[in-house]
């Protein structure tokens, strides 16, 4: 599965790229060669951290659904519950 991101993300990518490359790097790196990288990471990396995502969206879908029980619960046969409390 391929990554895409949007091109106006994509150009601000490259352009921390690059920034990351002068200020922490000893040498600088081109547009081309910044585009390139981040082309590696997408499908290289990136695969793991989505993959990651879905895992935890997944725990923390089943965790809510868990609870629903617990949220939307309602006892049964309350009607004459109610009414006998009234009448009290």
């Amino acid at each position: 599965m391929s990554i895409n991101i949007p091109k106006e993300i994509r150009t601000r990518a490259i352009s921390s790229i690059e920034r990351y490359f002068q200020e922490n790097m000893d040498e600088n790196i081109g547009n081309l060669a910044a585009d390139a990288l981040l082309s590696y990471f997408l499908e290289e990396i990136g695969p793991i951290i989505y993959n990651q995502a879905v895992t935890d969206a997944q725990q923390r879908l089943a965790a809510r659904v868990q609870e629903l029980d617990f949220e939307v619960h309602e006892e049964e046969f309350q009607y004459w519950q109610k009414f006998d409390r009234k009448r009290k």
